[in-house]
């Protein structure tokens, strides 16, 4: 099913707003140290029936001050079983650069695809939204191999504000507790959810950025949400150092994040991230957001 939804959304709001963003779904696969290599399976994991029937096809569009339509493509999983009256929690997932592009598919690798198994659908009934943020854009416009932080920018890339408009629709037109609002998001997305975390804190019930960073300088806006991150301590695409500067500055500000740092790993530590025996899901799914 394909639905377009539009909307018009001014400078000002966009620039005041932000989102919410594995070994249990079979081997592991190899992942370039560069975060913008396409990823080789992309093509053939994510083309399998049971995956891309599992998610409903979207596209959303928005209408920028300057008056330019612009449209952005993402998928929606939905609970295999919408009870009446029951509300659900939605997961924001912010894909890596690898899996960039317009074919509505790509982005659907990891975790995605990992929660439309019969075994996670029943366990972690949710509703799990997967932009695609087009090729050559960025969740957030920073050098990902600089070991130091940008400052923040005034307004969230394009990407990230369709992603918004993704969650907002959804959040209005479907059963989802405003209170269990979960982001998390890999390598280019682990910078996005960074960003998006700390311009909009009061939406988010947990947030669990991967190998990716933030501006240290904005920690303190975190420090009432759950946090967990993930790196690997010989990541050559992203420096470890962002995530333990994060981390850091968030204790500083008084704030109590959890980060697991993987010895020996490179930059897919979202591989064990994402894993069943992690406790990251279990942990995600308990955090509720005080009304």
């Amino acid at each position: 099913m394909r639905r377009r939804r539009q909307f018009t959304i001014g400078s000002a709001l966009l620039g005041g707003l932000a989102v919410f963003g594995a070994a249990c779904f079979g081997p592991t696969r190899a992942v370039a140290e560069d975060p913008t290599a396409e990823d080789s399976t992309a093509e053939d994991s994510t083309g399998e029936d049971s995956t891309m029937e599992a998610f409903e096809e979207r596209t959303f569009s928005f209408t920028s001050a300057d008056g330019k339509v612009r449209d952005f493509r993402y998928r929606l999983l939905r609970p295999q079983a919408v009870e009446p009256g029951r509300k659900y929690p939605v997961i924001l997932f912010l894909h890596g650069a690898g899996e960039r592009g317009d074919d509505n598919r790509k982005q659907l690798l990891y975790l995605p695809e990992s929660m439309a198994t019969a075994e996670r659908r029943a366990k972690y009934p949710c509703f799990l939204i997967a932009p695609q943020c087009p090729a050559e854009e960025r969740w957030a416009d920073v050098d990902w191999s600089a070991a130091e932080a940008e400052p923040l920018s005034d307004a969230p890339a394009p990407p990230l504000r369709a992603a918004l408009g993704m969650l907002q629709e959804v959040m209005r037109d479907e059963a989802v507790d405003a209170n269990r609002v979960y982001l998390t998001g890999l390598s280019m997305g682990g910078y996005g959810s960074w960003d998006l975390a700390v311009r909009h804190p009061e939406l988010f019930a947990a947030v669990a950025p991967i190998c990716g960073g933030g501006d240290e300088s904005q920690a303190a806006r975190l420090v009432g949400i759950p946090v967990w991150a993930f790196h690997g301590d010989e990541d050559a695409a992203v420096p470890v150092a962002r995530s333990r500067n994060m981390i850091t500055a968030i204790k500083a500000a008084g704030g109590t994040p959890k980060y697991t740092e993987y010895p020996g790993f490179g930059h897919h530590s979202w591989v064990p991230a994402y894993a069943d025996d992690s406790g990251l899901l279990d942990w995600m799914f308990a955090q509720r957001r005080e009304s």
